[in-house]
């Protein structure tokens, strides 16, 4: 079953889609970005209701800020984690822990900042709650699974043929970290390096992050803990 995987900025974030016989979402940007998910869908020639399913790999607003919005525009269905589920739908925010010099420093700066600012609630229409979810009924040969550890609902899309989209499992550019590697903030790093021994003994190949650009896993693997 092949694929076709585009990449699009909303924001902060790194967004995804995913086509095979349908095509889904990963992340839903920062808030008002609809204007400018529109504009890149005309690039790819994706039409709105080509667009079945929208993936939250969590509830930060950097991730799911637009989500209703898109929704409302394509019809596709939200699917997030039971451990995030009550963020998405009635507000409020996990706050994850800096877990580098950076990180400790941008931590009491940045998620203050973000819990601050509100985006549109929006009801879970599939809610994750095993550690699996096959996205075959989508037309697409991959999987969502359970990657705790930035915070305890994270979850990741893995393809058959290895691309893994982590969310913020991984960071790579500014302003979180100039090379890719882990993420600076963790709500559980010990957890977190669990979840991409887990990541890596499935055949992950190429990592796909919510900021930044992909990179190999090698790099994940090279990291003390990992492997």
């Amino acid at each position: 079953m092949s694929t076709d995987i585009f990449s699009l900025k909303l924001g902060l974030d790194s967004c995804y889609l995913i086509r095979g016989k349908t095509t889904i979402m990963i992340d839903g940007g920062v808030p008002n970005k609809l204007r400018a998910f529109k504009r890149k869908m005309s690039e790819f020639h994706i039409h709105p209701e080509e667009i079945k399913l929208i993936v939250l790999t969590h509830s930060h607003l950097d991730h799911a800020g637009s989500a209703r919005d898109i929704r409302d525009w394509t019809g596709a269905k939200i699917a997030i984690h039971e451990k995030e589920r009550v963020f998405l739908e009635e507000g409020g925010m996990i706050i994850p822990k800096g877990v580098n010099l950076w990180g400790k420093i941008t931590q009491p700066v940045l998620f203050p900042f973000f819990k601050k600012i509100s985006f549109p609630k929006v009801r879970a229409d599939i809610v994750i709650t095993g550690n699996e979810f096959l996205l075959s009924e989508y037309g697409i040969d991959g999987k969502i699974i359970h990657t705790p550890g930035h915070t305890p609902g994270s979850i990741s899309v893995l393809l058959s043929t290895g691309e893994a989209f982590v969310g913020c499992m991984a960071h790579n550019g500014f302003p979180f970290r100039r090379k890719p590697g882990l993420p600076i903030y963790a709500e559980n790093i010990i957890e977190l390096k669990e979840s991409w021994k887990k990541l890596i003994d499935m055949g992950v190949k190429t990592v796909f992050p919510g900021h930044g650009n992909p990179f190999s896993v090698e790099i994940i693997k090279n990291i003390p803990g990992i492997c």
